[in-house]
């Protein structure tokens, strides 16, 4: 299924909160081993918990990659396991590069077979360095999130510079609208997406108007300080188009015995915070 139908989907089955898997081996809750092991189960913990209202699980490369090719391989069977679930599996690694280099990174992540729907990507190498994104995603039905405006503070560093009567973000959104436009699927939404940050309320409202088809990742909620009210214009009118995550709200609900329960009420309440907005 084109990725957009099938983000559209199950979306509409369970609710647009995405789940950001940022597991830190020091910070494992109370009967967890502080090891290996221990995050495997913490991950795979947290993946039972919240799959009943999240549509989507976001494991972020850098938690995994700091423990070398143990925690690589705790990723892959974390998001092998979470498909067995029937969550969409995002990989946020914010890849970029060129070439032939490029084309490695996108068969690693988006390549047939990969337990992963979607990948967060960098465009600041420009079209070079997200054509061979594309070209696999659209091969494969897979999906690909542009950074465009994070949720980060020192992102209007870049982000906000004036060019000619727009600023950077807003030409960078029209080029991904160009991109996505051409892959559109029964949704009329592409598998070309892009991250707009929650804390950026008003910037995401006109960057809608500028990308109609293009799926948002939305970040920034709980804990960045975004609300359900900060991220409603993400949304097309009929309340599917994008999807808002959480991590350390979720996770880390509670560091006690209790952790698997806080964090399936944490995401049961986050997606009745966003049913209630759209």
């Amino acid at each position: 299924m084109h990725f957009a139908d099938a983000l559209t989907t199950r979306t509409r089955k369970t609710s647009p909160v995405c789940v950001g898997l940022d597991p830190v081996v020091s910070k494992l809750p109370e009967g967890i081993d502080h090891t290996s092991a221990g995050l495997t189960a913490f991950c795979r913990g947290i993946i039972d918990a919240t799959a009943e209202y999240a549509s989507c699980i976001k494991p972020q490369l850098a938690y995994f990659e700091v423990l070398g090719w143990e925690g690589m391989k705790i990723f892959w069977e974390t998001c092998e396991y979470a498909k067995k679930k029937n969550l969409l599996v995002i990989a946020d690694g914010k890849r970029n590069d060129i070439g032939s280099t490029c084309e490695a990174y996108a068969e690693a992540y988006l390549g047939k077979g990969k337990p992963v729907d979607a990948l967060t990507v960098s465009p600041y190498l420009g079209s070079d360095g997200i054509h061979p994104f594309i070209n696999l995603a659209v091969h494969n039905d897979k999906g690909l999130f542009v950074l465009v405006k994070t949720s980060n503070t020192s992102s209007g560093e870049l982000q906000d510079l004036p060019i000619g009567d727009e600023v950077v973000h807003e030409h960078l959104a029209q080029l991904v609208e160009g991109w996505g436009a051409q892959h559109l699927g029964k949704s009329n939404l592409s598998c070309v997406g892009a991250v707009v940050g929650a804390t950026y309320p008003e910037e995401m409202k006109y960057l809608r108007t500028l990308m109609p088809h293009i799926p948002f990742l939305i970040p920034g909620y709980g804990v960045q300080g975004g609300t359900a009210e900060d991220v409603k214009h993400g949304f097309i009118p009929d309340g599917t188009g994008a999807i808002v995550n959480a991590s350390r709200s979720i996770i880390y609900a509670s560091k006690g015995t209790d952790w698997q329960e806080a964090a399936k009420m944490a995401t049961a309440k986050m997606a009745e915070e966003l049913q209630n907005i759209l």
